[in-house]
């Protein structure tokens, strides 16, 4: 659908070339920009088991996908000229270039919409235009209160396991692109779009940053276990050793819960009746509930709790995530430098 839109990805790491494949992945056509004596780092970020010699790694294909790839050296005045020409007729420009090249280069704003003056500048920093701080996920994991929340009392604070922060704004700078396209339509105009880490990452504390905001209490690590509701997130082993966990959202979840365990006396006792009260006491629930988990089988539990609709899952490895067919359809091939890449789609919504 967005086969008319011609996007230069000249940013590198993980949120801006994820809004280049998702771009990519509508049909645009999108060519990233990298500089031939230092190109796109993550292309060097490789697990142990990868090949070496080769110019791909797993985490540059994970959002790098249908593009272009073009090597320009804004350093030279021949790589000005190269980059401004093609900008002259693009729609959408992806930068994240740190604070000050911009002018070094002579590739600011004004000068790209000389050129082109419906031009949309889509630009990721870490810490705002005004800083010249260095950041990568991790820094604004730790800076913006993830880490300090994430883990539990023994563990201290902990990374997640993806570079979330990254994630986040490049959903923010995909809508904010979308947006200048239809001012663009209205207008005629290029416009310019920023996101900063820190900013998509303070924005995204939501129920955390009003628990606080409004009651003065600093979050605590508890692991996978919710401030609010109980039980949620407690992880319960089955009797044939199986690991599942549930999200216990309301009364009506709980009593159809009890009743399938045989426990529905728990939904009237004093201490478990409400919700306020079943966080209060949720070690003990825990305790209850584990005895009478233990002594059936995963598949058992699944199958009646899907039944009673009541929400459960079984924790799953990243091996028993892709053997199922709809994580399995997510799924994109192609080959980058000869070689095969893969990853999941950028793109979770469905037309009808």
């Amino acid at each position: 659908m967005l086969s008319h839109i011609k996007v230069i990805d000249a940013s590198t790491v993980l949120a801006g070339p994820s809004v280049g494949t998702f771009f990519a992945e509508l049909g645009a056509q999108v060519i990233k920009v990298e500089n031939p004596l230092v190109p796109d780092v993550t292309r060097s970020w490789k697990l142990p088991v990868e090949d070496s010699n080769s110019t791909v790694s797993a985490y540059f294909s994970s959002i790098n996908y249908k593009k272009e790839y073009l090597q320009i050296d804004l350093r030279t005045e021949d790589g000005r000229s190269s980059f401004l020409a093609l900008t002259s007729d693009a729609d959408i420009l992806i930068s994240n270039f740190k604070s000050g090249d911009e002018e070094k280069f002579r590739i600011t704003d004004a000068i790209l919409r000389k050129h082109n003056p419906k031009l949309i500048c889509g630009k990721i920093s870490g810490f705002g235009s005004e800083s010249d701080r260095v950041a990568y996920d991790l820094i604004l994991q730790a800076e913006s209160g993830f880490m300090s929340m994430n883990g539990t009392p023994e563990s201290g604070p902990v990374k997640m396991p993806v570079a979330l922060i990254d994630v986040l704004a490049a959903h923010h700078l995909k809508e904010g692109l979308l947006l200048a396209l239809l001012k663009r339509a209205a207008k005629g105009k290029g416009t310019t779009v920023t996101v900063s880490l820190y900013d998509a990452a303070v924005c995204s504390l939501v129920n955390q940053a009003s628990n606080y905001l409004m009651t003065g209490k600093v979050p605590e690590r508890i692991g996978s276990l919710h401030p609010n509701i109980a039980p949620y997130g407690e992880i319960f082993k089955t009797k044939d050793g199986e690991l599942i966990t549930f999200a216990i959202g309301s009364d009506e979840h709980f009593r159809r819960l009890c009743a399938f365990l045989g426990c529905a006396e728990l939904t009237t006792n004093s201490k478990f009746e409400t919700n306020p009260l079943r966080v209060i006491n949720r070690t003990e629930l825990f305790d209850i509930l584990q005895n009478k988990i233990s002594e059936i089988n995963v598949e058992l539990i699944l199958g009646e709790m899907l039944k009673q609709k009541v929400p459960v899952g079984k924790i799953r490895q990243l091996d028993e995530v892709f053997t199922d067919p709809s994580a399995r359809q997510l799924v994109r091939q192609e080959m980058i430098d000869d070689t095969k890449t893969k990853r999941v789609t950028s793109i979770a919504f469905k037309w009808e």
